[in-house]
């Protein structure tokens, strides 16, 4: 696994509220954003997503107690064999797989896996974004 990160994903409790105080710091939301559900914001080489928290720890596998950060790293790939090969990679390595690699209603293939501290990584193929040959994420 290449050392970059690809999309950090803040869990929010109210993606209004959130928006707002974003957009007071002078982010605005990418056109590819689904406003009320999941807004995406170009951060120099890198995306920031505002998502529900309790959606995003249901998607990453992780039970919210309380303790956990409400984050969620990913690591954008270019095929569905690269991610398999990294969760495979961070499973031998020691890591939980909080969610299998599977093919996503949002038209992408993405696990999950948890490293030994409970930090979630996804690893992502999204047909939607750019990924250039340095690895950094584009949104179209």
């Amino acid at each position: 696994m290449e050392q970059r990160v690809s999309l950090v994903t803040l869990g929010v409790a109210d993606l209004h509220r959130s928006e707002s105080f974003y957009r007071a710091l002078g982010w605005e939301p990418h056109p590819s954003s689904i406003p009320g559900e999941v807004l995406f914001y170009q951060a120099g080489g890198i995306v920031v997503g505002l998502w529900s928290r309790a959606a995003l720890a249901a998607d990453s596998g992780v039970v919210d107690s309380g303790g956990w950060g409400g984050i969620t790293l990913a690591h954008n790939v270019a095929s569905t064999a690269e991610a398999d090969d990294i969760l495979a990679a961070a499973q031998a390595a020691g890591a939980t797989i909080g969610k299998p690699a599977a093919s996503a209603d949002w038209g992408g293939y993405s696990g999950v896996f948890i490293d030994p501290d409970g930090h979630a990584w996804e690893v992502a193929v999204n047909p939607g974004w750019t990924l250039g040959a340095d690895g950094s994420t584009r949104l179209r």
